[in-house]
């Protein structure tokens, strides 16, 4: 059998933001390019096939039914599946189009520090790179709790987006984001959730007044929240856990284990390549994100940073400093990074909570408004969705704002706002004084910051 080789200044490992970016970018250049990836249903990476947009795409949908309905689900499904296919496409063809960019189907393992075997469909390809990129994402953690493993009633997020029909009961192990995104939204389409969160509390990162109030919406909503709750068994459709020490059960005609993700690493051969991990399968990097072998970066969930796309276009941009700028970009740049649970409404954050702000020793001057009582924030109410809370922490020294959530409408918009002012200098005084359009949520800083205190 004949090997197929091929030679390349730039490999990447995965289709994810970051690796996509650089290996368009460079592709544009002329530079030669090879991108290797798994499966044909990834082209594009996690976020638009199994993670981001088709999770808020099923968000959309459901917030905007005029009654539950189990069809209308059907329906949800069946479009989210219509808008991931058309954007693999268009992924695809973003690199596909580039004559000195090769896409490759197929797994890849390390033969040696420069050299990749890649298993397609008609055969083995050898790969050499001058510069290789590791972005092969993360995968969903399932433990080992008796009864998971190979029972047709346990799913993965992965698998649940794709299920066509509605569960009529569903059971979420895990209170994080993905859990809690998840329970919301299947609630909203008329499912029975049920939340088993082993903490004593969901959302502990968050301050106790924010987390209530996303926690009372969530109830609400008609989600279950079960806290300080140990899953010990499952068989079949029964949950088994214990809270203090009692036995419990509860009955899901789909069980969404939500219990984290982890690097996806096992099989790329890195011990042959000379690249570390740590214990978890992440790939050791630098401020750079270079490996101990200067010429290979990991880029994305797999390197043990935040979970996020918009953080894997980053990575994007200190790869690409490395190999074609001044080398000067690092993850020290990185601050004010914000995040959020699209729940509904969602809840955004960036910087420092109160409680960590006070932890640090600061003076705070902390204002924290429910949306309804906020007179001046009309757009909630024309849209109807005036739940939720808006709280910011300011220094009460320099003015400088440290932090802020917002369980609003569009808060996942709004919360850039705030980043771009923790990034700048702005003030809570400036900030307050800013001219915003009307109606809408960003003029919710006029009000929110003129209550300081």
């Amino acid at each position: 059998m004949t090997v197929q080789q091929l030679q390349a200044d730039l490999v990447t490992i995965g289709f994810g933001k970051g690796a996509k970016t650089l290996a368009a970018a460079l592709g544009a250049r002329g530079r030669r390019v090879v991108m290797i990836e798994r499966s044909a249903q990834m082209y594009g990476g996690t976020c638009i096939n199994i993670g981001c947009v088709p999770t808020k795409s099923m968000v959309f949908a459901a917030e905007h039914l005029s009654r539950p309905d189990p069809s209308s689900y059907t329906n949800a499904v069946h479009a989210t599946a219509d808008l991931t296919a058309d954007l693999r496409a268009k992924n695809f063809a973003m690199l596909d189009s580039l004559a000195t960019v090769d896409v490759l189907t197929g797994t890849a393992a390390f033969t040696d520090a420069h050299t990749l075997a890649v298993q397609t469909a008609d055969g083995e390809v050898t790969v050499t790179g001058e510069h290789i990129v590791i972005s092969t994402g993360s995968e969903p953690v399932m433990p080992e709790i008796p009864g998971l493993h190979g029972n047709d009633r346990v799913v993965t997020s992965t698998d649940l987006l794709v299920t066509e029909d509605l569960p009529r009961r569903l059971v979420v192990l895990g209170g994080g984001y993905v859990g809690l995104e998840f329970a919301a939204m299947y609630a909203r389409y008329g499912a029975e959730v049920t939340v088993l969160e082993r903490h004593s509390a969901v959302l502990g990162q968050e301050d106790d007044d924010v987390a209530a109030a996303a926690t009372e919406l969530l109830t609400a909503a008609g989600v279950q929240i079960v806290t300080s709750a140990t899953v010990t068994a499952v068989d079949g459709g029964t949950v088994h856990y214990t809270v203090a020490g009692a036995s419990e059960s509860a009955e899901g005609d789909r069980i969404l284990v939500a219990l984290g993700r982890r690097p996806v690493t096992a099989d790329l051969g890195l011990d042959r390549a000379g690249v570390d991990t740590r214990a978890d399968g992440s790939v050791v990097v630098d401020e750079h994100l270079r490996t101990n072998q200067p010429h290979v970066f990991a880029v994305g969930d797999v390197n043990g940073g935040p979970q996020f796309t918009y953080v894997s276009l980053d990575d994007y941009r200190i790869v690409l400093d490395q190999l074609s700028g001044t080398g000067r970009r690092s993850t020290a740049d990185r601050v004010a990074v914000p995040y959020v649970l699209f729940m509904t409404p969602p809840l955004a954050r960036v910087g420092l909570t109160e409680r960590a702000a006070r932890a640090d020793g600061r003076r705070v001057r902390v204002a924290a408004l429910p949306v309804a009582k906020m007179a001046t924030v009309p757009r909630a109410r024309i849209v109807g969705q005036p739940e939720g809370m808006m709280k910011v922490v300011v220094d009460a020294d320099s003015d400088e704002i440290l932090g802020a959530a917002l369980l609003s409408h569009d808060s996942h918009e709004v919360i850039n706002v705030v980043a771009l002012a923790l990034r700048h200098g702005i003030t809570a005084t400036q900030l307050r004084d800013e001219i915003y359009t009307h109606p809408s949520m960003t003029e919710a800083f006029n009000q929110l910051l003129g209550a300081l205190a």
